[in-house]
């Protein structure tokens, strides 16, 4: 891994590339091996589930079938101790993990820096094998998603990348995770990329590296477990023909919803009531929970179906074939019996926190309420509608309650349409997902969601990071820098052309290249001995190990890497030649054009929305009333101690006479403040000086500069 990084991903290596050709190369490459690694982590969970839901439940019960009523002890106890192992395995290893999946990574987006620790996600997947293979009501798909993502984040937190990239290698790991256990790799996408929000938004930086990790990750799952395609078949058959089928299907809507708030309701219960009512441990619950989830499967086994074979019977037709000669009004009662079952069974497993996800058994869901839709107006009208409609309702609703549980309608019927095939119910499926998310988005299960990208802390700069990004070096690239010293410059030569109270930063130039640079700090060091003045050289006290940046690099880049290396000033050098120096890029100059830009905008916005003047008005009477101008730029700054006055007091140094600042308070070098100052001790080169700056003449002495660093 670390030659890897080093052969393709150090920017001194991609310098011959435009800005943000290099950027995208980056994120094109880990989001590659973010795919690879989440599709590589998805396998191994299916693995284990596969070989685990085989020999533990899948020996005493076919829940693929329509059977009910099949009474065993083992269906009793293996959920309870299912849930016991989840709860002990979280309770030592994580136990501040909260949460299903998805939750924990749309957490870890809005509020935590796109930072998801991979320790968290990897024992809530183990765990969920143990929960899922024992018969829990619960899915991997939310355990593979949180996994996915923390694979996303902790390779942004091995490539260095910020917190901005780290959250498209979040979003990048989920699309992953999802595209490769559902067989859908651009639904998987979309559901990363707009899992964030409650209403239809996404992530659009994030698009891009999320449709190629879900690629690479479905790519790299396939040879294991997905050579069948689509996951659901049975479906690739159907197809939308006339208006008149679309009556089931807006009956479908509404049944969709109604199934996701009756699961809403179902986790509400479980977390809010029995949990605080018996004060039960944390580990302990899962184990209760699954307790009341095997009960319910001793009446109807099928809520243990993880690989949702009981509805691809339904939408294969063979569950209504098996129970053609029974009452019209048995399979009703069978596939509404089971949803809300499953419903029930999902409240007990998932809201006691038993590990497992909730994409899955919304899926499940979905397809009976489907088939339920179905045979409920062959019931009412047999006849009316041809076998293919009342079938093709399954996949479609599969998509309806997850468009409404998750609130991601376009995702849904994307993910729906990749795991079944029914590529030709995409207008119906619309109907469904929008009526279904409309209706039922209230009681969406993933409490961690924003309304919309604006609510959230990560776009809260959005509008001046675009700013910058659409800004370049060259536009305040400082050709003519008054620090510019030749190497053979002696100290007492660069000290005479330090300011009072600047902190400049010596760019050391050998004819047209860039060899050093020289700071305050360096001055510092040496200056207290009068004797090596004329002897000590710019060439002997510079710093070689220069971070410097191009004239195409967009703003936002160059001071993100400045914030890294803690520079207010930066050597802007020739891309074909990264020696040739071309002039300094200045921190404040880009502050300067910021607040212009800004002011400019409020005076736009003002123009625009005359409602909005009201406000402006509302400020300045507030201003007026309480005799306050307005705030005038660096009015209060902190400054640095002038050369000049360096071991006087205030008393002695006089400021308000020299300097046209009154000092009232001293920071000292490890944070704290002295106020009120004491007028009479020695001030020193590493204090700071905080000070209410005056309005004076040009033709007065100079103020001190304030201190940027």
């Amino acid at each position: 891994m670390s030659l890897l990084k080093t052969a393709f991903l150090q920017p001194r290596l991609l310098q011959a590339l435009p800005r943000p050709a290099v950027k995208w190369v980056r994120l094109f490459t880990i989001a590659v091996l973010v795919g690879v690694v989440s599709g590589l982590a998805t396998a191994a969970v299916e693995f284990g589930l596969h070989n685990g839901s085989r020999h533990i439940v899948g020996r005493i019960v076919n829940p693929g079938m329509p059977a009910v009523l099949d009474f065993h002890w083992p269906l009793l106890v293996l959920p309870a101790l299912g849930g016991l192992l989840s709860g002990l395995l979280i309770r030592f290893f994580c136990p501040t993990a909260v949460g299903h999946g998805t939750e924990t990574l749309v957490r870890a987006f809005h509020h935590q820096g796109g930072a998801l620790p991979l320790r968290g996600p990897a024992v809530k997947a183990l765990a969920a094998i143990g929960v899922i293979s024992s018969g829990g009501s619960a899915g991997p798909e939310g355990p593979v998603a949180a996994l996915g993502a923390a694979i996303g984040s902790s390779m942004g937190g091995l490539f260095t990348l910020t917190p901005r990239e780290r959250r498209i290698m979040l979003v990048a790991g989920c699309g992953a995770g999802i595209g490769a256990i559902f067989q859908s790799p651009m639904g998987g996408a979309l559901f990363a990329a707009s899992v964030m929000y409650r209403e239809p938004d996404f992530e659009s930086e994030a698009i891009v590296p999320a449709f190629i990790a879900s690629v690479i990750g479905y790519s790299t799952y396939m040879p294991f477990y997905g050579m069948k395609f689509p996951l659901l078949g049975g479906a690739t058959g159907f197809h939308f023909r006339s208006p008149y089928e679309l009556i089931p299907y807006a009956v479908l809507g509404v049944v969709c919803a109604g199934y996701c708030i009756l699961l809403h309701m179902s986790l509400s219960f479980v977390e809010r009531r029995p949990l605080r009512a018996f004060h039960l441990p944390r580990w302990l619950a899962p184990a209760v929970g699954g307790l009341a989830t095997g009960a319910i499967a001793c009446v109807i086994p099928q809520v243990m179906d993880w690989r949702y074979d009981f509805i691809n019977n339904a939408m294969s037709g063979v569950i209504q074939e098996a129970l053609s000669e029974t009452q019209a009004w048995h399979p009703v009662l069978l596939f509404a019996g089971v949803g809300i079952a499953k419903c029930l069974a999902t409240g007990f497993t998932v809201g006691s926190g038993a590990s497992g996800g909730l994409l899955g058994p919304s899926v499940f869901i979905g397809g009976a309420a489907g088939a339920f839709v179905g045979v409920l107006f062959e019931a009412l009208w047999p006849g009316a509608f041809p076998p293919s409609t009342r079938l093709a309702l399954v996949p479609v609703g599969m998509a309806g309650v997850l468009s409404a549980t998750m609130r991601s309608p376009l995702a849904a019927i994307v993910m729906a349409a990749e795991m079944t095939g029914s590529y030709g119910l995409f207008v119906p499926s619309m109907l469904v997902c929008v009526s279904s998310y409309v209706i039922g988005r209230r009681w969406g299960l993933n409490r961690e969601q924003l309304g919309t990208a604006a609510d959230s802390p990560t776009h809260a700069g959005d509008t001046i990071v675009h700013m910058l990004e659409n800004w370049h070096v060259r536009d305040f690239l400082q050709h003519d820098w008054a620090q510019t010293i030749a190497p053979d410059a002696t100290l007492r030569e660069i000290v005479s052309r330090v300011q009072p109270g600047t902190r400049p930063v010596f760019a050391v130039v050998d004819g047209r290249r860039i060899v050093g640079i020289v700071s305050l700090p360096d001055i510092e060091e040496i200056m207290s001995d009068e004797a090596v003045s004329d002897a000590v050289i710019a060439a002997d006290i510079m710093n070689e190990d220069i971070s410097t940046v191009h004239p195409d690099d967009d703003v936002y880049y160059a001071l993100t890497r400045m914030a890294r290396n803690n520079h207010i000033v930066m050597p802007v050098v020739s891309r074909g030649d990264s020696s040739v120096y071309l002039g300094m890029f200045a921190r404040n100059d880009v502050y300067d054009r910021v607040r212009q830009q800004m002011e400019k905008l409020r005076k736009d916005l003002l123009a625009e929305h005359t409602g909005l003047a009201a406000i402006e008005h509302e400020e300045q009477l507030h201003q007026l009333v309480m005799g306050v101008s307005t705030p005038k730029r660096d009015m209060i700054q902190r400054l640095l101690v002038p050369m000049q006055v360096v071991g006087q007091s205030l008393r002695e140094a006089d400021f308000r006479r020299r300097f046209g600042v009154q000092v009232i308070a001293v920071e000292q070098p490890d944070g704290s403040m002295q106020c009120p100052p004491d007028p009479d001790a020695p001030l020193r080169t590493n204090q700071r000086l905080v000070a209410i700056v005056f309005e004076r003449p040009e033709t007065e002495a100079p103020q001190p500069d304030a201190d940027t660093d």
